[in-house]
């Protein structure tokens, strides 16, 4: 292994703590596709959480501000190596209001008091990293283009008490740009 000239990686040390580990984790190893098919044809239900939201998805999502990861109802098939068919409901989990870690498009974006006050009442920081999140406005054009994409049975809104102190909220359902007025994302 040659990894630059300052290098005192020790790549013996490196196999050593692997195989360690390996011996704890290989009772733990299984077919997770094969052992989630056997518990849907016995009868048991079977609940994929996804993590991260639609345009943070490496293919459909607001690209290059994406994540490594297929974030998407179809992910969750491939991540769990069953299927497509056999997912019979996908429910969106969607915020009242939109958030963003880091870079990326936010067309709705609060301006900076707001953003400050939502962000302390929601608790919006990073899980991680503690970094905050970027908030606006409930952005119904993505919403839409999130329940087309992933085949969306049904939507859960959360964090809806995070707003009910405000006297008015606000929906985007279209964006202006120079080209005129988009529905669609």
């Amino acid at each position: 292994v040659a990894l630059g000239d300052d290098s005192d990686y020790q790549i013996n040390e490196t196999v050593e703590a692997a195989l360690v580990v390996s011996e704890r984790l290989q009772g733990l190893a299984t077919d997770t596709g094969l052992e989630i098919m056997e518990a849907i044809q016995s009868g048991k239900g079977v609940l994929l959480e996804g993590a991260q939201g639609t345009a943070l998805d490496l293919d459909h999502g607001t690209y290059p501000f994406v994540t490594s990861s297929n974030t998407t109802a179809g992910g969750a098939a491939t991540g769990s190596g069953i299927g497509p068919t056999t997912i019979d409901a996908v429910v969106g989990v969607v915020k009242a209001y939109t958030t963003r870690v880091g870079n990326g498009p936010l067309p709705t974006a609060f301006d900076e008091r707001m953003d400050e006050r939502v962000r302390e009442l929601g608790n919006e920081f990073g899980a991680t990293t503690g970094r905050p999140r970027r908030c606006g406005w409930f952005d119904a054009v993505l919403a839409r283009f999130s329940a087309r994409v992933n085949g969306l049975t049904g939507f859960a809104v959360t964090k809806l008490d995070v707003l009910d102190t405000l006297h008015e909220v606000s929906i985007a359902t279209a964006y202006r740009t120079t080209n005129g007025t988009v529905q669609e994302f």
